[in-house]
């Protein structure tokens, strides 16, 4: 898909990944750019930069979703991209002396759950019956290197997005044939807030060597838009990764918990 003339919306636009995608979306100029944000100030401050719309939302409430595609359609016409990329990390913990894994709260596990997966299904539940009367649309959504590989330090934030993945990969499977183009963003470390909260605490501090910034990914996000590729990997070593473990789950297992080990013991 070209984005030019095109109507987007961005979820967790008013910083980091979202905040990038927005402007390079403008650059590349799109008829309208939404900026959706739990922080309204910041996304109205990001779309009046890109001369775009701002709508504060809390993506882990479905009413609110539909609003904003409301907001969007009355403003811009149909919504040709939808990009549902907020997301948390929450309850970090190594799992032991009871903190972290599955002995992280209940809270924690709902929270995960409710930003980083139920959003992507409001999204589609909002949208894809104009998509599907009209033969084409845009469903993109922000995953993670974690659901393709692990978090180590983020237990309810793997699963969440594995999760994440999957449901991309239904909707791939169920609508790519009808119109609906489906692409998965999956980068490991970006220079944004919420990786250095996680590498001040623990269980992240290895994704600083490697990381990049938002714009890189951004651009990453343009091409695979282009391509119309399911997976887009802004960290190529992903990929690499990624066939490691699927040729061979067990050595990928041990290599992982020398990492581990590396980490948790600084």
């Amino acid at each position: 898909m070209e984005l030019k003339n095109r109507v987007a919306v961005v979820t967790g636009g008013a910083s980091g990944i979202g905040a990038a995608v927005c402007r390079r979306f403008a650059a590349e100029r799109a008829r309208g750019v939404v900026v959706a944000d739990q922080d309204g100030e910041g996304a109205r401050r990001v779309a009046a930069e890109i001369g775009g719309l701002g709508v504060a939302t809390d993506v882990s409430d479905e009413a609110q979703v539909r609003r904003l595609v409301d907001a969007a359609t009355q403003r811009f016409g149909a919504v040709d991209l939808f990009f549902s990329n907020a997301g948390i990390g929450a309850g970090v913990g190594s799992g032991d002396g009871g903190v972290g894994g599955p002995f992280a709260s209940n809270e924690d596990w709902q929270r995960s759950w409710s930003v980083n997966v139920m959003p992507h299904v409001y999204a589609a539940r909002a949208l894809l019956p104009a998509m599907l009367a009209r033969g084409e649309g845009y469903l993109l959504s922000t995953a993670s290197a974690a659901g393709l590989l692990v978090d180590i330090g983020g237990h309810a934030y793997t699963v969440t997005k594995h999760a994440a993945v999957g449901f991309a990969e239904w909707l791939s499977i169920a609508y790519g044939d009808r119109g609906i183009r489906v692409s998965c963003l999956c980068p490991q470390g970006v220079r944004t807030p919420m990786l250095e909260a996680a590498a001040a605490s623990f269980g992240a501090q290895h994704l600083l060597a490697t990381a990049i910034e938002a714009s890189e990914v951004a651009d990453a996000v343009v091409r695979g838009i282009a391509a119309e590729s399911f997976l887009i990997l802004p960290h190529p070593e992903v990929q690499e990764f990624l066939k490691r473990k699927v040729a061979d789950p067990d050595r990928w297992l041990r290599g992982m918990r020398r990492l581990r080990e590396s980490v948790f013991a600084r």
